[in-house]
């Protein structure tokens, strides 16, 4: 295939282990996340090492392919068939994670709905000192990012990687206070339903900071080795669409989960 003339804009990968891998080990992740909750708490926490381990290894591996392979098509001339697609792709991405949010906030606002008493007495609610700091945080890292962006279409690479630095330097200081925030949390994920619903909430979107502050890091890297241009720069654009949904997220959670019971 490689010495096979292509007469098509489209984008045909070439084999590889990679993102079965990477299936593989989220596929052993969850089951880790069963068995932690429901099962043996010992295999649970294996099948999370061994899963999480695999995953990382080969969405890395898998990734890096994908850099190796923009690279080596440039940054000058991509097909626009292949640019529509990719927007596409992440939409659809990014609506699939609002549905995922949207199912834990329902289960949330229906629970809020059959208390009397929400959260319950027996809950010590967090203070909303954190989440508040948090809150400024995110929303000074959403401007960053605009900023950086903006800086990169008009062609300042130096004030671009200056402000993309900055954005994910507030999302690791984010990512500290939620930190600090659980450490001195009375209450666990076995509280009952608040307990329940205020981790998977506040901790999935954790999660989702961590890979947008990690996609933020790499787009800085990528910028320092010289990829992207003014007008080709899709994996740093979708990054700071990521980032956006993730501040809106936090705006929701911050009202509903923080604001409302306080």
């Amino acid at each position: 295939m490689a010495n096979h003339h292509q007469d098509h804009d489209f984008y045909i990968p070439a084999n590889s282990v990679w993102p079965p891998l990477s299936c593989l080990g989220l596929g052993l992740v969850m089951f880790g996340m069963v068995n932690l909750l429901k099962f043996s708490a010992f295999t649970g926490k294996v099948l999370l090492v061994v899963g999480g381990l695999i995953l990382v290894f080969g969405a890395a591996q898998w990734f890096r392919t994908l850099i190796k392979e923009a690279r080596s098509r440039g940054f000058e001339n991509v097909p626009k068939v292949l640019d529509l697609a990719n927007r596409y792709g992440m939409v659809f991405f990014i609506v699939s994670e609002l549905m995922f949010f949207a199912g834990f906030f329902a289960a949330y606002f229906y629970i809020y709905g059959f208390n009397i008493e929400w959260p319950p007495a027996n809950i010590d609610v967090l203070t909303i000192h954190l989440p508040t700091i948090n809150t400024l945080l995110l929303l000074t890292s959403g401007v960053t990012i605009t900023w950086s962006h903006h800086a990169l279409l008009h062609g300042d690479r130096e004030a671009c990687k200056k402000f993309l630095m900055y954005t994910w330097l507030l999302g690791i200081a984010f990512l500290g206070c939620q930190a600090y925030e659980y450490g001195h949390a009375t209450f666990t994920l076995s509280s009952g339903a608040y307990g329940s619903t205020f981790y998977m909430l506040t901790g999935f979107h954790g999660f989702h900071v961590l890979v947008g502050t990690v996609m933020l890091m790499v787009a800085h890297l990528r910028l320092k080795k010289g990829d992207f241009t003014e007008q080709n720069h899709f994996y740093y654009e979708a990054t700071a669409w990521y980032w956006h949904f993730v501040d809106v997220v936090w705006i929701g959670l911050f009202l509903f989960i923080y604001a409302l019971p306080a």
